[in-house]
């Protein structure tokens, strides 16, 4: 029965991998797309290749999601078995997955990374779990604030230098580099959203795996789960977001080259600094989308659509609370068919 439950961990944390790739694509893409930088087809096909690269460069984001956010030894020692952690970790994914859909339906980019973390927090309270509160304090809430300010005002700020440099240059040579500019840039940021969020499958994968004893708790993340994991992120990747595209590239502002070349740089590096330096789960959604807020903001601060900037952040502020009560929900259901 463990094995056949870990199996099925693996079938939906891929799931949760697939929706996390179709939900997130627009935000490597969104900018390059409304700027005309890219075609969305080459946009689509340059971030799902670089997602499954970026997936491959590393396990820390893996480690915390695996190791720092509940502890399943108190469900294997309560049960008695690997039961009941496999059965946090399905209404977590399942709470996670549900809320990717919900946000994406509406067309609001909130964060898998949230939606992820807050599932496993919501499920393991549900079943009485210890939580590493200080590490969700300090790898997730702390980042999750800092993620965003970091990448409005470091967009803005640098924006507003690129602004002044190019200040006596002609505008349709500026925005035709800039566009070219932007091919490396959003293959940059497509890099960071692999690095981040394919980990964060990784991580909960190999807490299955080490559940049910097809690895040690303290090992590296194997192979074949990297491989796993990049690969799905990648296919979801190439299945396309074009309902948070067009929030993402037009509704939160118009955006031009430039602009656009500046948000995803900024963003990308945000990206990287968390991951490697940090070993943060940090959300591309978040960063993405104040990043584009930030360079917005040099035209004048009414160019924001500061409405629909709102909606957004409702969405992020809902995310780890929401998906914790699904996930919540979906234990209790689950609980007595599968323990």
């Amino acid at each position: 029965m463990e094995i056949a439950l870990a199996v099925f961990v693996v079938i939906l944390a891929l799931s949760f991998d697939f929706t996390n790739g179709f939900h997130d694509a627009a935000n490597a893409i969104a900018t390059s797309v409304s700027t005309r930088a890219l075609t969305p087809r080459t946009a689509l096909a340059l971030a799902a290749l670089l997602n499954f690269v970026g997936a491959m460069l590393g396990t820390a984001v893996a480690s915390t999601i695996a190791n720092d956010i509940v502890h399943l030894e108190d469900a294997t020692q309560t049960s008695g078995s690997g039961h009941l952690a496999l059965v946090v970790i399905i209404a977590a994914l399942i709470g996670a997955i549900t809320w990717n859909l919900i946000t994406w339906w509406f067309g609001l980019p909130s964060s898998s990374t949230h939606a992820l973390i807050g599932g496993l927090v919501g499920a393991g309270i549900a079943a009485g779990v210890g939580v590493y509160w200080d590490h969700v304090a300090g790898k997730v809430v702390v980042p999750m604030i800092v993620s965003p300010l970091i990448g409005f005002f470091g967009a803005y700020i640098i924006m507003v230098g690129v602004l002044w440099l190019l200040r006596k240059a002609a505008p349709n040579k500026v925005n035709r580099r800039f566009r070219i500019a932007q091919t490396a840039s959003a293959a940059a940021l497509a890099l960071g959203h692999g690095l981040q969020d394919a980990q964060k499958t990784m991580g909960v994968i190999f807490m299955a795996a080490y559940t049910v004893g097809w690895a040690d708790k303290g090992d590296i993340i194997p192979l074949w789960i990297k491989i796993a994991a990049a690969a799905a992120i990648s296919a979801g990747t190439a299945a396309g977001g074009g309902r948070i595209m067009r929030t993402l590239g037009r509704k939160i502002i118009e955006v031009d080259p430039p602009r656009g070349f500046v948000a995803e740089s900024v963003s990308a590096l945000v990206l990287y600094v968390m991951a490697m330096g940090m070993h943060a789960p940090v959300s591309t959604t978040h960063t993405v989308t104040t990043a584009i807020m930030g360079v917005g903001a040099t035209k004048r601060l009414s160019a924001v659509r500061w409405g629909m900037a709102k909606n957004i952040v409702m969405a992020w502020v809902l995310t780890l609370p929401a998906a914790a009560l699904v996930s919540a929900i979906f234990y209790f259901i689950l609980s007595p068919i599968l323990t």
